[in-house]
């Protein structure tokens, strides 16, 4: 006969000890089911919410629905989407452990003979069931099904987020950490090099290989100097100050470009740039027009001039064009706006464009090159596997031509050459000022 002063209660028998489960401990283990169903739902919603793919957002951003829509707005605000997560989670967590405690003193109260049954199951048993319910399944599926779970939960979320004291401290803990982070900007600076391995890194996970080579030449672009995009000045169009106008009208029509350079004497000397649409109003006149007197101010920068300052400069002063000097002061060649832009996004090509690099293959390991193609485009063509061999021998040169006459210290004679690694770079052609033609021969 059960005493009517004493609690209803369910008896049990573990490795001999005979248990009372009492109704509340029964509402208690109950209640931690559902507890754990919760921090489940939080665990499955942080792994859904930042596991969701460009592909996923574009699917939600042409959804209609109001589940859509409120994905949207969590995502829009992530710190405090992780924050209400985290707290709700954490609120969870310790409640499943207060009323955990709660039973076991119930089942096993505190002595001797219950404590290493209690310390098993406190420290073990609930643990893990913590992680393996709470955390790692949820998880898992959530990963696995990031939209459905983002879906299910977003509405909950929104609600949850409203509910103090989880609306306070989520407000507290992203301004802490905002102020957090202003006070450590200065120290989380990323040198260069390490942006530039993180870049290659990603290399599988680019879009494309375009979209790759747009993300180097970003990286890459701060470091970049004047000299390295230049066209050098022997390849420069330009014109002599002492022609008449109607020789100025046939050399513009040759040559083609809305600004040419102007020198005096010799081309290192030159005093302007001619834009051409300023001489549209002055069509009419004979060749004793003073043409020079519509040419604008060069603008002059040095060989060591980084291009991402000088992009700033051409912006400010409203310009497309810079004469490149050396520390003579003489002119070492041109470089433009576009010049700049393609180190970003390629070459930029027109209908004038000669967009082939000249060269001439004579077998599978010889080809011919002119020796002002360029090293980038050199590389282009015989196979970027040689791209480290000349980068250690290119000191300052850019060109074909100019990797042999630094590595030789001179300009070759027809058939000398030089060996960077695999390749045998023979002097076809040269005169007093430059390397005119190149045969490589590749030594694998």
């Amino acid at each position: 006969m059960i005493n009517a002063t004493e609690p209803p209660s369910l008896d049990a028998s573990l490795f001999g000890f005979t248990l009372q489960i009492s109704d509340a401990s029964l509402l208690y283990l109950f209640i931690i089911v559902l507890l754990l169903l919760f921090s489940a739902f939080a665990s499955g919603s942080e792994s859904a919410f930042f596991s969701l793919k460009p592909k996923d957002n574009a699917a939600l951003k042409k959804d209609t629905s109001q589940r859509a829509k409120n994905i949207l707005k969590l995502l829009a605000k992530p710190q405090e989407l992780l924050a209400t997560i985290l707290i709700f989670n954490n609120f969870i967590n310790v409640g499943i452990v207060i009323l955990s405690s709660f039973v076991l003193n119930d089942i096993f109260p505190p002595n001797e003979a219950f404590a290493p049954i209690r310390f098993i199951i406190e420290v073990m048993g609930i643990t893990l069931i913590l992680l393996l319910f709470g955390e790692v399944i949820p998880k898992i599926f959530a990963n696995r099904n990031p939209l459905a779970v983002s879906k299910f939960a977003a509405n909950p979320l929104r609600l949850i987020s409203k509910i103090p004291p989880i609306s306070w401290l989520k407000l507290i803990l992203v301004r802490g950490t905002n102020s957090i982070q202003q006070l450590g900007r200065k120290s989380t600076a990323i040198d260069q090099n390490e942006l530039e391995q993180a870049v290659a890194l990603t290399a599988s996970e680019a879009g494309s290989e375009e979209e790759q080579r747009i993300l180097e030449g970003i990286v890459k672009f701060g470091k970049t100097e004047a000299s390295q995009i230049m066209t050098p000045r022997v390849e420069v169009e330009d014109i002599e100050a002492g022609l008449d106008f109607t020789e100025v009208l046939a050399q513009i029509i040759e040559i083609g470009y809305s600004r040419i350079p102007v020198f005096e004497n010799n081309p290192d000397n030159i005093i302007g740039i001619l834009y051409i649409k300023d001489l549209l109003h002055h069509l009419e006149h004979d060749a004793a027009f003073n043409w020079k007197q519509v040419l604008r101010k060069p603008y002059f920068v040095p060989q060591n001039k980084k291009i991402n300052d000088l992009l700033q400069e051409f912006r400010s002063m409203k310009m497309h064009l810079a004469v490149v000097v050396d520390e003579y002061g003489g002119a070492s060649g041109i470089v433009t706006l576009e010049d700049i832009l393609e180190e970003i996004v390629g070459d930029i090509t027109d209908e004038f464009d000669d967009t082939e690099i000249q060269y001439a293959k004579q077998s599978e390991n010889t080809y011919i090159f002119e020796g002002r193609t360029s090293l980038n485009d050199f590389l282009k063509i015989i196979g970027e596997k040689y791209q480290q061999d000349i980068e250690l021998a290119r000191g300052e040169a850019e060109t074909l031509g100019g990797l042999i006459i630094e590595t030789s210290g001179r300009i070759l004679k027809n058939n000398e050459y030089v060996l960077i690694g695999a390749l045998k770079l023979i002097v076809v052609s040269s005169d007093k000022k430059r390397v005119k033609s190149v045969k490589i021969v590749i030594n694998d």
